[in-house]
């Protein structure tokens, strides 16, 4: 299943912001049993535009962008306009052990090739 990451910023004051917690909670439950594999979390050292709040990211699975979306939409944040949001598929390029999603490393640039070399001068060198 493909990853996807909702990154929002807290758009209200913090007394609301944190009552929305608690069923925020809950619908990451859910998306956990449900087998979304949520990896939640906030930003600690930002300030969010209302002064009060930073926001944060979560990270999930989703069969596709309209079920990711789905089910972003019924988080509590969203619902009670806690939040400003955006959501992105997420395309894995590297994991704690140096391996690309099963399947999909042929579509990817490799992040860790080495520069291509330099003459002194700047210009390209030749190969070899």
């Amino acid at each position: 299943m493909p990853w996807f990451v909702k990154l929002e910023e807290g758009i209200v004051d913090k007394t609301r912001f944190d009552a929305a917690v608690p069923a925020h909670l809950t619908w990451l439950r859910q998306l956990n049993a449900e087998g979304h594999r949520p990896m939640s979390g906030y930003w600690a050292d930002r300030v969010g535009c209302n002064g009060e709040g930073a926001g944060g990211m979560l990270i999930f699975q989703a069969a596709s962008l309209a079920e990711a979306e789905r089910l972003v939409r019924h988080d509590p944040l969203i619902q009670q306009g806690c939040v400003r949001w955006v959501l992105h598929e997420w395309q894995p390029v590297f994991t704690g052990t140096g391996a690309v999603a099963p399947g999909e490393g042929a579509a990817f640039r490799n992040e860790t090739e080495a520069p291509a070399r330099n003459s002194a001068d700047g210009t390209p060198a030749p190969p070899g």
